[in-house]
């Protein structure tokens, strides 16, 4: 990617990020994006430069990424490669994050250090306990741990990872979470993927917990669903890269001709790290907007080649469009529809 939207010099990590962008993801991103799924070698490379350790705490991070700014653009470079590769991985790291924390040391101990080194590789379905109203994977106790019944939609990576966070609401409006094997059973059925506008290769399904008994020795923590809220704004603020490294590879197809978009993206990118948490959603809601108009400058720029099925632009152009509805919420949402419905031409 161009200098200027590339990562920051003087950190190994961020340099084998960029390589790993460069020599593997991009060049295959085209292929990715009408593949079953992503190549079992893309995320080999990344276990390689130790990224499937990229959430582990201090004292078990080996990764030169000495602050959040370095960790947010390692998710923009990788995301600039191929979006649906990094969006699989990415995924990943929810499952890191409660095994380091977890008060459970049987549960650290048994999935911590393959976590850690991507020879266990974890997805994610949280959101489906968090949703205002009604859960819709709800936990009830029982002897020796809980029941888990309801539905868990978009959860990425079926078929290529094998451990599931997962999170389900009980009576109390505590979130149980969990690790679990990502297997189907009587008790847990996988739905056919998705077939989305983007990222097709990330096998997105909808799970069917049916009865599913968890043994008390999976439990990571049981947490307040308001606590567990309480974070959100940061989880916001991170995705918001993977919409940032959709906007820098248009850009840096344009060439010379995106050095003005390129300007935005650094503007963006500073204010998605810095601003308060009462401002995110506003801040995240840009990087979306961004990502899209800088999807159309590059195929404005492109002309008719962009109309071809194997051509960059018409893939960024439709992962920008993914990117307006991932990982929304109702004040994103608003915030984007405030941008898109004011911007006049001139």
């Amino acid at each position: 990617m161009a200098e200027t939207d590339g990562p920051a010099g003087g950190s190994r990590s961020l340099d084998a990020a960029a390589a790993v962008a460069e020599q593997v993801l991009f060049p295959a991103a085209l292929e990715v994006d009408t593949a079953e799924r992503v190549p079992e070698g893309h995320f080999q490379r990344i276990a390689e430069i130790g990224f499937y350790g990229f959430a582990a705490p201090d004292g078990l991070n080996t990764l030169d990424l000495p602050d959040f700014a370095s960790v947010c653009r390692a998710v923009e470079t990788l995301a600039g490669g191929c979006l649906t590769t990094t969006f699989v991985w990415l995924q990943h790291h929810g499952a890191v994050t409660a095994a380091a924390n977890t008060q459970n040391h049987a549960l650290r101990d048994t999935y911590l250090e393959s976590l850690l080194t991507g020879e266990r590789r974890a997805g994610v379905a949280v959101t489906a306990a968090v949703r205002p109203g009604l859960p819709q994977l709800r936990a009830e106790p029982a002897s020796g741990g809980w029941y888990l019944d309801g539905v868990a939609p978009w959860v990425t990576g079926w078929g290529m990872i094998d451990t599931l966070y997962v999170a389900a609401r009980d009576a109390n409006d505590a979130l149980v979470m969990a690790l679990v094997d990502a297997e189907e059973s009587e008790c847990l059925q996988a739905g056919p993927p998705a077939r989305l506008v983007a990222t097709n290769a990330g096998r997105t399904v909808t799970l069917r917990f049916s009865r599913y008994f968890l043994p008390r020795e999976r439990v990571a923590s049981i947490t307040p669903r308001e606590t567990y809220l309480r974070g959100d704004a940061e989880t916001v603020r991170f995705n918001g890269n993977l919409a940032l490294g959709v906007a820098g590879r248009a850009i840096t197809l344009m060439g010379e001709d995106g050095q003005a978009l390129s300007a935005q993206l650094s503007r963006t990118r500073d204010r998605l790290l810095s601003t308060t948490p009462e401002h995110v959603p506003t801040a995240r809601a840009a990087t979306s907007e961004l990502a899209m108009r800088t999807a159309a400058a590059l195929t404005t720029y492109v002309g008719g080649r962009s109309l071809l099925t194997d051509a960059h632009a018409q893939r960024l152009v439709r992962e920008a469009t993914f990117l307006l509805a991932f990982g929304t919420r109702p004040t994103i949402r608003s915030a984007l529809l405030r941008t898109l419905s004011t911007r006049e031409s001139t």
